[in-house]
């Protein structure tokens, strides 16, 4: 898992914006409970409790919120983000206006649950696969708009990120290859496309069997070989036969417990959808103390 704290500067460029939009679709003209109930000034501490065992990931994002919603609070770190958490362990403490934690609290629940969830998951695979020559990969099977949070999710937990949109990797996938009429064809427009426009992107083609496999590694001008819903015996042979030439990568229904055999095929990459978006949040509270 990762022990890099600090927030990526990929994230911070868009955490504040997401935190403002996050705060306003819950609080719209205003908290009323809180206001009709609790003095404008009254200060409080609050902490948060994991009551789960797991990943933790977002505290620098709660960080984050409560200066948002309170510039004057302060806010004591007792677990980074990307540590091993137990139930009963406390991860932060916070003291600020009372009335701001409250706007705070559901927000910062929610996405680190969301967040320590997915962060718990990439571990486990991670860890499956540790001392193999392999590295697990996301992918953009994600929630809209909190792209960046889930991604930075996965590498808290050990895995790795893939591209992370359509602008920054291509992947010639079977509906690419179908219209263009072939893998070839497919191939030399992305060739062609990238030197028109000047662009040096890394190019991801999926073969659905071995005569693909063959016409990808005629035609090459690719970075990697994604091989999709390979059997374990064809996914074997297969590797074999790329033979270093390019990087390979196994897609499709990779789960928890057959994640280790298909690294031992001999793979560079296994991407898993199932990182982002079959993740299981991490139970947690954020109490006044």
């Amino acid at each position: 898992m990762s022990t890099t704290s600090q927030l990526p500067a990929d994230v911070a460029a868009l955490l504040d914006d997401f935190i403002d939009r996050a705060i306003y679709e819950d609080v719209r003209d205003g908290d009323h409970t809180s206001k009709a109930c609790i003095p404008p000034d009254m200060r409080s501490k609050a902490q948060l409790k994991i009551k789960d065992v797991g990943v933790i990931a977002g505290v620098e994002v709660a960080r984050r919120i409560f200066q948002k919603v309170d510039p004057s609070s302060s806010f004591e770190l007792l677990i980074p983000d990307g540590s091993e958490v137990n139930y009963g362990d406390i991860a932060f403490k916070v003291e600020c206006n009372t009335q701001a934690l409250l706007r705070a609290e559901r927000v910062t629940l929610n996405t680190m649950q969301r967040m320590s969830g997915i962060a718990t998951l990439s571990n486990h695979f991670a860890f499956e696969v540790e001392d193999l020559p392999v590295k697990i990969l996301d992918t953009r099977k994600t929630t809209p708009l909190i792209r960046f949070l889930e991604k930075w999710a996965v590498k808290l937990g050990g895995c790795h990120n893939y591209r992370v949109g359509l602008y920054d990797w291509i992947m010639i996938k079977d509906n690419h290859i179908d219209a263009c009429g072939g893998i070839t064809q497919a191939v030399q427009r992305v060739a062609e496309y990238q030197k028109v426009n000047n662009l040096q992107l890394g190019v991801t083609l999926e073969v659905r069997n071995l005569v693909e496999l063959a016409e990808a590694l005629e035609v090459g001008q690719i970075t990697r070989i994604m091989f999709d819903n390979f059997e374990l015996p064809l996914l074997e042979e297969a590797v074999a036969t790329v033979d270093k030439r390019f990087e390979t990568e196994a897609s499709g229904g990779v789960t928890i417990h057959n994640v280790r055999r298909v690294a031992q095929t001999g793979v560079d990459y296994i991407s898993v959808g199932a990182l982002t978006h079959s993740a299981t949040s991490l139970d947690m509270s954020l109490k006044v103390v």
